[in-house]
Parts: C-alpha cells; sequence; structure tokens
C-alpha cells in the first residue's frame, strides 16, 4: 500500500451543494493513487451512489454508518435523540480507533459539522481529533457551519457558495445526482 509522507486537515463546509461530492471525489482520487480511505458519513441513513460507488473499490474505500434511520434532528423525539446520541458516540469512539490505529491514509468524517451545529458532539471532541491525527493521514471534514477554532485547525478550507439551486424551483433530492 502506498501512503502518504504528510496528511493535512481539509474542510468543506458552506451553504452549497457538493461538499460531500468534493470528499467523495477526493477519496476516488486517492483510491486511484493506491491509498486506503474511510469514510465515516454522520446524519445520513438512506440509500446513496456513494455507498455503491465504495463497494466497487473494496477494501480501499470503505464507508461507514452507526445511525439508524430517523427524520431530521428537529424532528426526534426525546427518545429518538438518545439514541441518535449513543450512535454518534458510538461512531466517534470508532473515529478514535481509527486515528489511534493510524487505519487509513484518508479519513472523511462527512457532516460532522452538522453533529457539532445539534450539540452531539463538542468543538473540543473534533478538535481532539484533529491534533491526534497521524501526521501522514489526510483528514478530511464536511458540512456547513464550521467553527472558527476548527478553521484555525484546518489547512485547508473551501466553502461551497449557493449562487443558484433548482431546490428553488420545486426539484429536492434525484436519485443519481443528489443521493
Amino acid at each position: 500500500m502506498d501512503s502518504l509522507e504528510r496528511g493535512y486537515v481539509q474542510v468543506y463546509t458552506g451553504n452549497g451543494k457538493g461538499k460531500t461530492t468534493a470528499a467523495v471525489g477526493q477519496a476516488v482520487r486517492s483510491v486511484g493513487n493506491g491509498l486506503k480511505v474511510y469514510m465515516l458519513q454522520f446524519l445520513k441513513t438512506d440509500p446513496t451512489g456513494e455507498l455503491e460507488t465504495a463497494k466497487l473499490f473494496g477494501d480501499k474505500f470503505q464507508i461507514f454508518r452507526f445511525e439508524s434511520k430517523k427524520g431530521f434532528f428537529w424532528n426526534l423525539t426525546d427518545e429518538e435523540k438518545v439514541i441518535l446520541q449513543s450512535e454518534i458516540n458510538t461512531a466517534y469512539n470508532f473515529a478514535i480507533e481509527v486515528i489511534k490505529n493510524n487505519s487509513c491514509d484518508v479519513f472523511i468524517l462527512d457532516e460532522i459539522m452538522g453533529i457539532l451545529s445539534n450539540k452531539l458532539l463538542t468543538e473540543g471532541q473534533v478538535i481532539d481529533l484533529i491534533d491526534k491525527k497521524p501526521i501522514n493521514m489526510e483528514l478530511i471534514l464536511t458540512g456547513r457551519n464550521v467553527p472558527d477554532s476548527i478553521i484555525d485547525k484546518a489547512d485547508l478550507v473551501t466553502e461551497m457558495k449557493c449562487v443558484k439551486h433548482y431546490m428553488d424551483k420545486g426539484v429536492y433530492t434525484r436519485k443519481g445526482i443528489e443521493s
């Protein structure tokens, strides 16, 4: 297996479409260059194209999800929020182990900023992951509303800005494009 000499911290944020897509694109490029990629997805439980894409690469690109299917966070009951918190804690502990064991070359924490926004993890917990990242691991974080403390720790921050979106015309999630 090839490996990175030096890994950095990338953040894809903003209110525009494309944060996860950019991370998956980086994953495909990395796998194509002999690197091993793990993607830990938060707040996503529906089938998506990236799950099928990852299967094409075998163990070179693996996607992990720990959450059971629920509605949007703001519609959850208190009981569902307790279950979700437990699932997020399991996912976070998985992330700690991946970093501790240097299990992959590129580690994507997809929609981790949504977890912060919903107060399911703290900024300190995410910063701890960044600080403990092995020198040769690339860490990619996605999601809206990235805190300044994480921007300060990152080496690359790209903001996706929505200029125009067909959602404004009533066109929502389309299979193969948004899912």
